[in-house]
């Protein structure tokens, strides 16, 4: 019974991760009505700030799903930190590293460990996939200072 539960487990994290890492064929990137709108909450652009650094999301014209979950009008966040979003990104799976964090789970914030200096954020919302939205939901590119 174990070896079952066991397949099955491994079954549908193979199925998740699939669907998560399938490239988006040209042209299929999910519809986002126009006026959709993310935005960083807090911490403000220009802010000098102390680490840890909690960021909070929010979203306009939209709603909150985690990732694996196909529903009109609906994504979940991503947190560009130091890097830029370029068309290259706007048509495949957004990747998962220190430049680029997920948050499948529906969060709508983070704490962050960033270094002294300046850094930029940036969120995007990404479709069931991880693709983001045609036309993209996105935040303004905010510049934070750690001290």
């Amino acid at each position: 019974m174990w070896r079952n539960r066991v397949r099955t487990a491994a079954t549908a994290a193979a199925v998740i991760t699939a669907l998560a890492a399938a490239p988006a064929a040209a042209g299929e990137r999910t519809p986002a009505p126009p006026e959709a709108k993310a935005y960083i909450i807090a911490p403000e652009d220009g802010a000098t700030v102390s680490s840890p650094v909690t960021v909070r999301f929010g979203l306009d014209g939209m709603g909150v799903a985690p990732a694996g979950v196909e529903q009109d009008k609906t994504g979940h966040h991503h947190l560009l930190i130091n890097t830029k979003l370029t068309k290259d990104k706007l048509n495949q799976p957004l990747p998962s590293d220190e430049q680029h964090r997920h948050f499948g789970g529906g969060q709508t914030e983070t704490t962050l460990d960033l270094p002294p200096g300046e850094h930029t954020l940036q969120l995007v919302l990404g479709d069931w996939r991880h693709v983001p939205h045609d036309p993209p939901v996105t935040s303004d590119r905010i510049t934070v200072t750690v001290k």
